[in-house]
């Protein structure tokens, strides 16, 4: 099935699960756009499928399901599989961080009858799309007395919305000569809240009302913008992209379209496995992977651990567990857009319908930041996708001068681990509006699944 389009195989039956699991990723990424929100659904999902948080010194055996949380933004849960855990896991692992501004921490300022909240930019985007589009403000507030108030503003039909401003064309004649890495400008990306002022000690003050807005909705005081997490993201739900309705349009499909296909594939195992079956959801893969919610942290390594232990196995041996282990970095890929062929070589390109994608390597130029998984791991994967019928195709990320790009695979390559970048193809990658193909997604959803049972 490599290299073949997905949708000439669907009889009605399989069309009918596609478009359901799309409707279903759908539902979620409209619900779960920041990292903190994407742990709070995984975990109900994971719960409602009987899986159970870890508790420490309990023993665990084939067939039980459980799962980890770290510090709000890492999820990891297994499936106890039949063989010892020394014997090795098969993992999925995806990000469920994406592009972003965030609000820093002392944002809020009036200029000119304006009020505007500063922020600075998360993971590499291009500064210019995040104008004239309508944004929400996900996360939360930690006040000093401890409580936690979660903020979102922007995604009820009766809210507001809120943008960040661009030069009228009529006056654009000296920005326009600028290149578009500065055509708009980081420190320019300031999100407007209001124009309407309110009088405080005889001066008309548009902050102030800004301030008795958060005041009022969540108790909000503008000193607690130094311990808040707010992140600006585009507002609105995901939506059937096309007039076929193929595709899926909407932000954060890198990586969370794999992120959802990951957990979901674990989710529907019917049987127990041979091997125990894991997914692992981290966070910080778009600026580097660092810090005690990234791939980095040994947060991870932890759970293996934690785990072979409670199955009755030796706490020495984690590295061998780690080591017989075969992973599939969820991640997604530059999927071919004709329209910009000339950054693209076709032979090693991934197209829309085409199925899940395999990167042996992805890196930059000569190969930098990459894992580069072994022959071996190909030939098996290859196998596994011809039985289960799994439509795939490979790629690298786009001609070999162009740039380049990153996963976790080598991160967990590090552990000794058998690693390879499993996807789908995407377009618009890192926009506020990216594209995926419902076939492709359905795809990997199946891509996983096989890999779990294997």
């Amino acid at each position: 099935m490599y290299g073949k389009n997905a949708w000439e195989k669907y009889d009605e039956a399989q069309l009918k699960e596609v478009m359901d699991l799309a409707d279903d990723y759908k539902e979620f990424l409209s619900k779960a756009k920041i990292e903190r929100e994407q742990v709070v659904e995984s975990v109900a999902l994971l719960e409602k499928a009987g899986y159970k948080l870890f508790e420490y010194g309990k023993k665990y055996a084939a067939g039980d399901k459980v799962y980890f949380v770290n510090k709000k933004k890492n999820v990891v849960a297994f499936v106890i599989g039949k063989e010892p855990l020394t014997k090795g896991l098969r993992v999925l692992g995806a990000h469920i961080d994406s592009p972003r501004l965030d609000v820093k921490q002392n944002p809020l300022y009036e200029s000119s009858n304006l009020a505007f909240l500063d922020t600075h930019y998360y993971g590499g985007i291009k500064k210019y799309q995040w104008t004239t589009t309508p944004l929400a403000l996900h996360g939360v507030v930690a006040k000093k007395d401890g409580t936690v108030t979660n903020v979102v503003i922007g995604e009820d039909p009766a809210d507001p919305v809120l943008g960040i401003n661009e030069l009228l064309i009529h006056l654009s004649a000296s920005q326009l000569q600028k290149p578009g890495s500065t055509v708009v400008e980081g420190e320019d990306l300031d999100l407007t809240m209001g124009s309407r002022p309110t009088k405080k000690d005889g001066k008309d003050s548009v902050k102030e009302t800004v301030l008795a807005i958060l005041k009022e909705k969540y108790d909000m005081e503008e000193e607690d913008f130094l311990s808040a997490e707010l992140e600006v993201v585009p507002a609105g739900k995901a939506r059937d992209f096309g007039l076929d309705r193929s595709m899926i349009a909407g932000y954060g499909h890198d990586d969370k379209c794999c992120a959802y296909a990951s957990l979901r594939a674990l989710l529907d195992l019917k049987e127990v496995p041979a091997y125990t079956a894991c997914c692992a959801l981290v966070d910080k893969e778009e600026v580097g992977s660092i810090g005690a919610t990234g791939a980095q942290s040994r947060f991870f390594e932890n759970c293996i651990a934690e785990l072979v232990e409670a199955t009755g196995e030796a706490f020495s041996r984690v590295k061998e567990a780690l080591s017989n282990s075969y992973m599939l970095s969820s991640d997604v890929s530059a999927g071919y857009d004709p329209l910009y062929a000339h950054v693209m070589e076709t032979r090693n390109a991934c197209y829309m319908g085409n199925g899940v994608v395999f990167n042996k390597y992805t890196g930059a130029r000569g190969k930098s930041g990459c894992n580069d998984a072994n022959a071996e791991l190909v030939g098996w994967l290859r196998k596994v996708m011809d039985d289960a019928k799994v439509n795939f195709q490979t790629a690298e990320l786009g001609k070999v001068d162009q740039g380049g790009g990153g996963t976790i695979a080598y991160i967990l390559g590090n552990l000794n681990m058998n690693v390879i970048d499993a996807g789908m193809p995407v377009l618009n990658m890192h926009s506020p509006m990216e594209v995926i193909s419902k076939a492709d997604f359905y795809e990997s959803y199946m891509a996983y699944m096989a890999f779990l049972k294997a």
